[in-house]
Order: C-alpha cells, then sequence, then structure tokens
C-alpha cells in the first residue's frame, strides 16, 4: 500500500468516530486499539504498517479511533466513555461501512470492550480474537494478575510528568525502547493521539474496568493471544480468561512486548489468520535476493555540536521524513535507522539506484548531505531484520562514498544495464571486513 487510507467519519450519538477501511476480503475485522490511538499516525510506523497491511491482506480491515481519542471527537473529562458507549461507537463504524457482523481484534485496553461487545451483541459478532488483555485491571485476592493501585499510580506519575515525550516505552516495547526513531515516532504517536489531561483521565478510567462477570456469556468463537514475558499485562489475567470464556482456544506466545506490532508480530498475525480464516499466508522464504541501500549523514557530529541536541534532533527527524518519502516513492522497505541513516531493502536495483540518488539531492534542502551506498545480494529474513554478509558489503560501499554521492558494488551495475543510468569508474577497493577486492562505481546525476 503506498498511501494512507482515506479517513472518515461515523456518527455515534452526537460524536464523530474516526475511522478508515482497508483491503477487500471477505472477513470483516474490526481493530479495536488498546488506551489510546491515532488511525493515521499508526501509518507513518513502518513495523505497525506492514502489521495493519497484513491484517488487511486477508480481510477488510476497519480502523477506529475510540471517543476522546485521535481524530475522533473530544469529550469532557466529567463525561468519559463507558465500555458501553464504546460498543455504540464500534456499532456506529459497522453501520457506517454497512457490515452487519464482523470479527473483532481487541488489542489491550480493547479487549474488555470486545469482551462485552460479543456477549451483548452475538448476532453481530463472527467471532473474537483477545491479544495481550485483561478481564480487571486492578488487584485483587480474587484476581492477582493486575497491577496494585500503587503500581498504576507509578504509571499516573508517568504520564502527569512525561507527557510529550517518550512515555512507559520500556514497559509496552522493551526490544525497541532503544531505538532513537521509533522513540520519536512514539512520543508524537502519543501527542496526538490524547492530550495530557485526557490521557490520564482515560487511563484513570480503564483502572476501574471489570469485566470477570461476562465473560461466561460469551457464545462465540474465541481466540486468546498473550506473550508470556509482556511487562504490561501479567500473562495469568489471559490464562483465566481462556478458562472463564467457552471453548476459547488460547496460544501464548515467546516474546516481552506489548505493543502487538513489535517483536514477532508474524508469529502473532499468523495464528490470528488462521483463526479467523482456517488458512496460514504462504511460508516467506527465508533467504531472498535483493538490493541493499544504506544512507548516511556526512559530518553529523559536526553539525550536532554547532546545532546543539534540540535542533539536530529535529533536523536528524525531518532528514529522515524525507528518506521515508522517496522509500515509499521508489517502493523501498525500510528495515532500520542506523544512527544518522537507514538501512532499506528493494526488489528491484534500478529502483533502488533511482532512490539513492533521489534520496541524496532531497535531503540537501535541508542543508544536509549524505552518502548512499548499494550493493545487490542474497540476505537473510529474521522476523522484522535482516542478516548476511550482502548487508555488510552495502555499508562498506556506502563507507567509500563521499558527501552527496551514490556509489554501487559492479553486481548493481551489471543487473541495470540498459537502464539508463550512467556510472563513474571508481576502480577496485578492499572493504573492511569483507574478503577479496570489489570493483565500485559511482552514479552520475
Amino acid at each position: 500500500m503506498s498511501t494512507m487510507p482515506e479517513t472518515k467519519y461515523a456518527r455515534s450519538g452526537d460524536i464523530n468516530i474516526a475511522y478508515q477501511v482497508v483491503g477487500e476480503g471477505s472477513l470483516n475485522l474490526v481493530y479495536v486499539p488498546g488506551w489510546i490511538s491515532n488511525v493515521e499516525l499508526a501509518w507513518e510506523e513502518p513495523s505497525y504498517r506492514r502489521f495493519l497491511e497484513r491484517l488487511a491482506s486477508f480481510s477488510r480491515l476497519i480502523l477506529f479511533d475510540k471517543r476522546g481519542t485521535g481524530l475522533s471527537d473530544p469529550v469532557s473529562d466529567d463525561q468519559l466513555p463507558t465500555l458501553e458507549q464504546r460498543m455504540d461507537d464500534v456499532r456506529a463504524v459497522m453501520d457506517a461501512v454497512g457490515v452487519e457482523r464482523a470479527a473483532l481484534l481487541g488489542v489491550s485496553e480493547g479487549v474488555p470492550m470486545c469482551a462485552l461487545f460479543a456477549a451483548t451483541y452475538p448476532h453481530r459478532t463472527l467471532s473474537l480474537v483477545l491479544y495481550s488483555g485483561y478481564a480487571k485491571r486492578i488487584y485483587s485476592d480474587d484476581y492477582p494478575w493486575a497491577p496494585t493501585r500503587e503500581e498504576r499510580q507509578v504509571f499516573f506519575d508517568a504520564i502527569a510528568q512525561g507527557w510529550g515525550g517518550v512515555v512507559d516505552l520500556n514497559t509496552l516495547a522493551p526490544t525497541v525502547a532503544l531505538d532513537d526513531r521509533f522513540k520519536q515516532w512514539w512520543a508524537m504517536f502519543l501527542r496526538r493521539s490524547a492530550s495530557p489531561k485526557r490521557a490520564l483521565a482515560l487511563g484513570r478510567m480503564n483502572t476501574e474496568i471489570d469485566t470477570r462477570s461476562i465473560l461466561p456469556a460469551i457464545r462465540v468463537p474465541t481466540l486468546i493471544l498473550h506473550r508470556t514475558n509482556d511487562h504490561d499485562s501479567d500473562v495469568g489475567g489471559s490464562r483465566w480468561m481462556a478458562t472463564q470464556i467457552p471453548n476459547a482456544k488460547y496460544v501464548e506466545l515467546d516474546g516481552e512486548d506489548h505493543l502487538p506490532f513489535v517483536g514477532d508480530a508474524e508469529v502473532l498475525l499468523d495464528e490470528i489468520q488462521e483463526f479467523l480464516t482456517g488458512t496460514r499466508s504462504a511460508v516467506v522464504p527465508d533467504r531472498v535476493l535483493g538490493t541493499m541501500l544504506f544512507t548516511d549523514i556526512v559530518g553529523s557530529t559536526e553539525r550536532a555540536a554547532e546545532l546543539g541536541n534540540q535542533r539536530w534532533a529535529d533536523l536528524n527527524q525531518a532528514h529522515f521524513k524525507i528518506l521515508r518519502r522517496e522509500l515509499e516513492r521508489y517502493r523501498g522497505h525500510e528495515i532500520h535507522t542506523t544512527g544518522d541513516g537507514i538501512l532499506a531493502t528493494f526488489d528491484g536495483p534500478a529502483r533502488a539506484v533511482r532512490c539513492g540518488s533521489a534520496m541524496s539531492e532531497a535531503v540537501r534542502q535541508l542543508g544536509i548531505e549524505i552518502r548512499v551506498g548499494l550493493h545487490t545480494g542474497e540476505y537473510e529474513l529474521i522476523g522484522n531484520d535482516i542478516a548476511g554478509v550482502a548487508i555488510h558489503i552495502a555499508a562498506r560501499v556506502m563507507s567509500k562514498a563521499s558527501a552527496n554521492e551514490v556509489w554501487v558494488s559492479s553486481t548493481v551495475k551489471d543487473l541495470i544495464a540498459g537502464a539508463g543510468i550512467d556510472f563513474q569508474d571508481r576502480g577496485t577497493h578492499a572493504l573492511k571486513g569483507v574478503p577479496g577486492e570489489w570493483h565500485l562505481y559511482q552514479v552520475l546525476k
């Protein structure tokens, strides 16, 4: 998917609910997010985008922001939405889309609402998938898997003191908690999903949720998923729910991330797809041939010292935004950032070279210059990451380039003969850590 889905609005009483529809499958799937959300910003994080695109590959995916969050109408703090009102919002969106029955996928705080919806409206619920949720959000002797009020207060204090920055990421997604790019997106996602006051009010409201008594009344096919070492929601709660919902299927997965699109999301998605459709997607080969592109800002240390931390961080973020715009334009796939640069893959070397050249030109408007290196070779897929010698070769090719230059290996040059791209021979080079001599070329602009 090259563009963001269109955002529309459904009327739920006197509240406007923002929603999107993605995909054309025969199965209608309503995605019920956790605590807060923003349907448009979700698409700007590559891992979240891949997660949603995978769901839309086997369903007609319906996304929405609950009232008081994201792009939906705000609500006053003395009229915070009840679970019943949020169910009304789901029904309003389904009616706007023209859907009579749908499967529901609830995440975290979306779990209790989905459970109540399925019990209350079985005629509108095809099936139920509950990920990393709970039946009760506060500790009691008969529900020991929830945090105590003191532990929840620590969370409330973090919101009150740190909103606007990176809040709770060590708990929600520890595997990416040190990723600067993800941290910047997460802070922005939180800010645009709710104001500090609203985030705190919704967090306090969610703490009082208790849906234990209605679980035995759920009569639709139900799948419960949870990662064993989830830091935010204790796995014991899902294990217990699986004993309370009649005939529920329970699958426990390895991992410690609470956010579903972080960590080994493909394993989670496989379980969801198989439960909802009866089949899993075709197995993706572990090794593929592709073109790898590395970028790096030239003189970044000096510019950072000249500008100061905050101005440099803003400039770096603007630079990444430009790189991602060009990646989308040339159908590249971002793997991860590399400090002041990016690693991306392409299934076509000519598009990769043109993308690298476009990136190099585009970032100059910011007063910075980058170097770009490309190599085509075989690499191994490891979850959302890649590995292999070919990646090191691409990185070493980039290191040979100077400011505003795009260099490629001879493999890339040979594969795009006839594509109308001109090169200057840069001779043979020893690449650090890579055996042999490598013939390299500079792309002429």
